[in-house]
This record gives structure tokens, C-alpha cells and sequence, in this order.
């Protein structure tokens, strides 16, 4: 999924809980929906950075030689302008865009 293109916040807002309530009846297993996809983006957009960094690295030893390249740190201003990873699961969960489901615990059979 293209992150850049999301419909979240940059910053925090006031969410209406009653808002998300037909996507689960409890207020924890949301919680805990935002918070997988949110550890999801979050690994997702890190291997993206480093994929871009990986080609400004150089692999020499020498401690004296510490060069800033402006490119590498306009990609990496660039991800930290992105939305968080919390405020992009929130924006998916409200436009239905998560698939989860629940595991209910099977009923013990006794004899």
C-alpha cells in the first residue's frame, strides 16, 4: 500500500468512538486491530527507508571521513513528515480498508 497517499493526520485529533463501533463490538479488540496493523506499517515503512539509505552507504572504516549528503537527508525528512503508523491504522479502520478476524475459543467437550 502507497502510505504517501493515505487520507490520515499529520498530527493526533479527537476520534469519535462511536464512529468505529460496526467494525468491532469492543472498544479493546480495536485497540488491539489498530495497534497490529499500526506494528505492520511501521516495519513496512522502516524496510522502505533503509531500502532508499542503503544506496548512500558507505562502507568504510575510517572515523575522520563523515560526509552529509543532502539527498540522503531530504529521504529521511521526507518519511518523517509521513503520517504515523497509529494515525494511518486508525484512517484504514474507518474507511473498512483492515481484514481481521476473531478466534473464538472452541467449547471443551465433556463426558
Amino acid at each position: 500500500m502507497d502510505y504517501k497517499k493515505t487520507k490520515a493526520p499529520l498530527s493526533t485529533i479527537t476520534r469519535d468512538l462511536t464512529v468505529t463501533e460496526d467494525h468491532t463490538d469492543n472498544i479493546y479488540q480495536r485497540v488491539m486491530v489498530v495497534s497490529k496493523r499500526a506494528n505492520q506499517i511501521s516495519v513496512e515503512l522502516k524496510q522502505e527507508l533503509n531500502q532508499k539509505l542503503e544506496e548512500f552507504a558507505s562502507y568504510t572504516d575510517n572515523l575522520e571521513e563523515v560526509f552529509e549528503n543532502p539527498e540522503q537527508i531530504e529521504i529521511s525528512k521526507y518519511y518523517e513528515r509521513l503520517p504515523k503508523p497509529t494515525l494511518i491504522a486508525l484512517q484504514e479502520l474507518e474507511d473498512n480498508e483492515i481484514y481481521f478476524r476473531v478466534n473464538e475459543p472452541t467449547p471443551e467437550i465433556t463426558e
